[in-house]
């Protein structure tokens, strides 16, 4: 998942691509280098952004799933608003990346009826104030996958189906930089809702890309975190993730067809060995 940040401020690339053609210009760039599925946001939800009002953020992110929505890849749209749910999908989006986790009132009313792919994150308070103070839990992988639990069965007892539901534990959401985030991103498999015996697990979406909790241990700022996000993202992969939401493409695929080789080499010894 290939992350278009049209905002002034987002952490990493804000301001980048702000003006409409340098967003098109970086999505089909994007889609040169290998992503599946465009993640559009409009509104930054770095710790302590200012929300962003709905008309700004429609103005935002309508005309790109407009002008992308014939690019033959999925359209994803970061919000946690009703009307942009709404209206988004009308325009054409897949999917809706929800930091909230569909909380907000009207939310869950604004995706049910369609057919799009939903995606529910953990977060520990609000974007404003998430990483005031220290974030505390007693077993954040066990709180996380409860309160995603919780929220996956609203949305099915609303008569979503399962299918359409992959989960994120949020890290950088309200976790204590190293902590929480390495627990979770440790124990990423064991974040997801459990299911029964025999069916498909929630598919698990990890963005860690260019966070503090890269650079926290390798002390650089976002810019040149690629190592550290590119390294993360297969570590997650690793562990489960079935989506790696990154802001570097191109890196980012070289690395998993690597791991991806290894991965089909050991399966293909195994295999011969038991014959």
């Amino acid at each position: 998942m290939g992350i278009l940040n049209i905002t002034p401020d987002s952490f990493s690339d804000g301001g980048r691509y702000a003006d409409f053609g340098d967003a098109l210009r970086r999505a089909e760039q994007m889609l040169l280098d290998g992503a599946d599925i465009l993640d559009i946001g409009g509104e930054s939800t770095r710790p302590g952004a200012p929300p962003v009002p709905v008309d700004e953020e429609l103005e935002r992110v309508l005309p790109l799933i407009e002008q992308l929505r014939e690019a033959n890849v999925p359209l994803s749209v970061d919000t946690y608003k009703p009307e942009v749910m709404r209206h988004s999908i009308a325009a054409g989006a897949d999917m809706v990346n929800d930091i909230w986790g569909f909380r907000m009132p009207g939310a869950i009313d604004a995706v049910r009826s369609s057919h799009c792919g939903l995606c529910v994150m953990h977060m520990l308070g609000e974007p404003q104030t998430m990483q005031l103070g220290t974030p505390d839990y007693t077993d954040v992988v066990g709180e996380v996958r409860a309160f995603l639990a919780a929220r996956v069965a609203e949305l099915e007892a609303a008569g979503v189906a399962r299918a359409r539901i992959s989960v994120d534990p949020g890290f950088g959401f309200g976790k204590a930089v190293i902590e929480h985030n390495y627990a979770l991103l440790a124990h990423l498999a064991e974040t997801a809702p459990h299911v029964p015996q025999g069916v498909a697990p929630y598919p698990v979406l990890a963005g860690m890309s260019r966070k503090s909790m890269l650079g926290a241990l390798v002390n650089r700022p976002a810019p040149e975190r690629v190592a550290a996000s590119v390294a993360a993202a297969v570590c997650a992969v690793e562990r489960g993730a079935a989506i790696i939401r990154v802001h570097d493409v191109a890196q980012t695929v070289d690395a998993l067809k690597i791991w991806g080789a290894v991965r089909d080499a050991a399966r293909s010894e195994a295999a011969s060995a038991q014959d």
